[in-house]
């Protein structure tokens, strides 16, 4: 697991020391230098897959409202580039990840979105919260059940219009996702593919 330091990052309470880093990355012509550490999701660098779904989705519109939802944003790079290209947006910034939570709310108000950014635990979203756009960089290695479990718990927290962007290296199952996905009764259209990255554009 490559991108994973210490404990995996879906650790609830990571007890690696946390070796405090920065990340260096460029949006939609913005310049970002987000706080990470070790026992969070790709803590060294912005990961390829979250790099290709941040250039190739179709990012908010600058007057989006929201609210939009990042689903286990680790140190919160989605949650950051969100906030900012939508300024009048509520982002919800989701982990299981005590650390990455903690940093997430760092990096909101580095960006000076930290009034618009609620970063919470997965069962501290209110349920009457509905999203327009959820984006994730699911967590593939949780295994397939659990992936399955956690898409079907927050893909129906969609709007009625909303959209769902999601990101699968088509070697850990970006296919065998999309099928699956039909399967539940969802449109879902491969949006982009790059350096074996599938996009995946999902609505109802």
């Amino acid at each position: 697991m490559r991108d994973v330091t210490g404990d995996h990052y879906f650790t609830a309470e990571p007890t690696t020391a946390a070796h405090p880093r920065e990340v260096q990355f460029s949006v939609a012509g913005r310049d970002f230098t987000l706080a990470s550490a070790s026992g969070v999701f790709s803590a060294d660098r912005l990961d390829p897959g979250t790099t290709v779904l941040l250039r190739k989705a179709e990012l908010p519109a600058a007057d989006t409202t929201g609210p939009l939802l990042d689903l286990g944003c680790g140190f919160g790079p989605i949650t950051c580039v969100l906030a900012t290209s939508a300024p009048p947006a509520t982002v919800w910034a989701v982990d299981v990840n005590e650390r990455a939570r903690q940093l997430t709310a760092m990096n909101a108000e580095r960006v000076g979105a930290a009034d618009r950014v609620r970063v919470v635990a997965p069962d501290e979203v209110p349920t009457d919260v509905s999203f327009t756009q959820l984006w994730s960089n699911p967590p593939i290695r949780i295994g397939k059940d659990e992936l399955h479990d956690l898409l079907r718990r927050w893909l129906p927290r969609l709007a009625p219009d909303g959209v769902a962007w999601l990101v699968v290296a088509r070697h850990l199952g970006g296919d065998s996702l999309h099928r699956w996905l039909v399967e539940q009764g969802w449109q879902v259209d491969r949006h982009a593919s790059q350096k074996g990255y599938r996009v995946l554009r999902v609505t109802r």
